[in-house]
């Protein structure tokens, strides 16, 4: 007789994967059930110029211990490497510019700074400054990242240097975003500090480091891409991943879980224990008899589709060789383009891979994030338009020429979750809710961050939950 616990992920992206693997090493057997064709989610590889790509997620941060722990017990870590340069740029007012030194996400601490940067106008300058003697605007509540910081600093400030560093990581807006779930660090003093560059400047100081020695790396990878984790994290022992298999229906049973899986006629598959790892509107789907107010705050919560276009030139197409990391557009400039990452200047290794996949023609790989909240039409485009939108862009911003030697188009639909004003409280009471419901978590992007450590934050979280709230449970299944 087996008295294995059985525990059902909804959901095979790496929130999914980590919490199964985790259970697994716990002395579960996990299934996972993923509707697409394949597992990852958001981390995803694509052969571009004869190389393995990232197209999804491409580095984690590596000041969390989450990622690189996980990239440890998995063996992996002979295989992680760190950027080249992780200088990047912003284009703005038509030219690319520097980010002044001493930002925060965006906000400036440092004036004089700011002005040689040339990102803002004079005009623009001057406005920001206004914060070192403007009266206090104490906040009491959440509010958007925009009334904050445009009131402290100006509406310039939020377009041309908060907006652009915001829609790079939630592809979505300032005067929608929650300055709480975005911005904590900041919205923790805003309630006690009148100026916001003050606390900016305090923030700054806290994370350089006070010696000569050169930082430790922000960001990591692995070669061959960051998605190769999710192969790793699939062939655990003790997990099972079906793909295709859309989780159709949850509910209660006597012994635990039945979910009814797959195309109608649907198969049942009981559970000890389940978690969803699916995005909101999917668990929002399967909690609506089981846990009805948590399955209307997971209805609220709203998504920003975007598109990376991966593109490799030969380097005589740029006017000079790329040495950034990359840049970002602001929304203001009114271009299809919000950010280009210079993937082969970043990470060495896939510059190396390149050299040896295309002898005697070197070749720039880069990526072009296309897509904010609210221009969901972007990715509906067909691939020619995406790659023609794109090339241009680069023409005119940084004086690209001739077309590619290659092209990938991915689409990541609803892909993003928009941490809206409220979140951090719609995330607890989606949390409250489920507290009473024994072996049931969720886990994903929606509730820690949208970063892959906080993703396996919140896998953490759902795993120890399960082996609490499961107790003694024994599958006979």
């Amino acid at each position: 007789m087996d008295t294995t616990p059985h525990t059902v992920v909804v959901g095979g992206g790496v929130s999914g994967l980590a919490v199964a693997h985790r259970l697994a090493r716990s002395g579960h057997r996990v299934t996972v059930l993923e509707a697409a064709a394949r597992p990852g989610g958001k981390l995803a590889v694509e052969k571009v110029a004869g190389v393995s790509a990232d197209v999804g997620a491409e580095a984690v941060l590596a000041r969390r211990p989450e990622a690189l722990s996980l990239i440890d017990e998995l063996g992996l870590t002979e295989r992680v490497t760190h950027p080249g340069t992780v200088t990047s740029q912003i284009y703005s007012r038509g030219k690319l510019r520097d980010f002044p030194e001493g930002h925060v996400m965006g906000v400036p601490s440092d004036f004089a700074a700011l002005a040689r940067s040339g990102v803002l106008s004079p005009l623009g300058v001057l406005r920001a400054a206004r914060d070192l003697v403007w009266p206090a605007t104490p906040v009491k509540a959440d509010v958007p990242v925009a009334t904050y910081i445009g009131i402290r600093m100006g509406r310039e400030t939020v377009d041309r240097l908060v907006e652009p560093l915001l829609g790079g990581v939630y592809a979505g807006r300032a005067d929608q975003l929650s300055l709480d779930a975005t911005l904590p660090q900041l919205a923790s003093a805003a309630r006690t500090q009148r100026s916001l560059a003050a606390i900016a400047r305090d923030t700054h100081s806290r994370t350089a480091r006070p010696t000569a020695e050169p930082p430790p790396p922000l960001f990591a990878t692995l070669r061959g891409g960051l998605a190769t984790l999710i192969d790793a994290l699939a062939a655990q022992p003790g997990v099972t991943v079906r793909t295709a298999t859309p989780a159709r229906d949850l509910r209660r049973t006597e012994q635990g879980w039945q979910l009814a899986v797959g195309d109608p006629p649907a198969e049942t598959v009981d559970a000890d224990a389940v978690v969803l790892a699916c995005p909101a509107p999917e668990a929002a789907r399967l909690l609506r008899t089981i846990a009805p107010s948590a399955a209307v705050e997971l209805g609220g919560v709203r998504y920003a589709s975007m598109a990376v276009v991966t593109l490799a030139y030969p380097l005589s197409a740029f006017p000079a060789p790329p040495t950034a990391s990359g840049f970002l557009v602001p929304s203001v400039e009114g271009r299809t383009i919000k950010a280009v990452t210079f993937s082969s200047v970043k990470w060495p290794w896939l510059a190396a891979e390149l050299r040896d996949a295309n002898p005697g023609e070197e070749i720039v790989l880069l990526r072009c994030s296309l897509g904010r909240f609210g221009d969901d039409a972007v990715v509906d485009y067909d691939d020619d338009t995406l790659v023609a939108r794109a090339t241009s862009d680069l023409a005119d911003l940084c004086g690209v020429s001739g077309p590619p030697v290659d092209s990938h188009v991915t689409r990541w639909n609803a892909g993003l979750p928009q941490y809206t004003v409220g979140h951090r409280d719609r995330v607890a009471r989606i949390r409250s809710a489920l507290d009473g419901i024994d072996g049931l978590a969720v886990c994903g992007a929606v509730y820690n961050g949208v970063g892959i450590p906080a993703c396996l934050s919140s896998a953490e979280e759902a795993a120890r939950r399960i082996t609490h709230t499961t107790g003694g449970q024994r599958s006979h299944r």
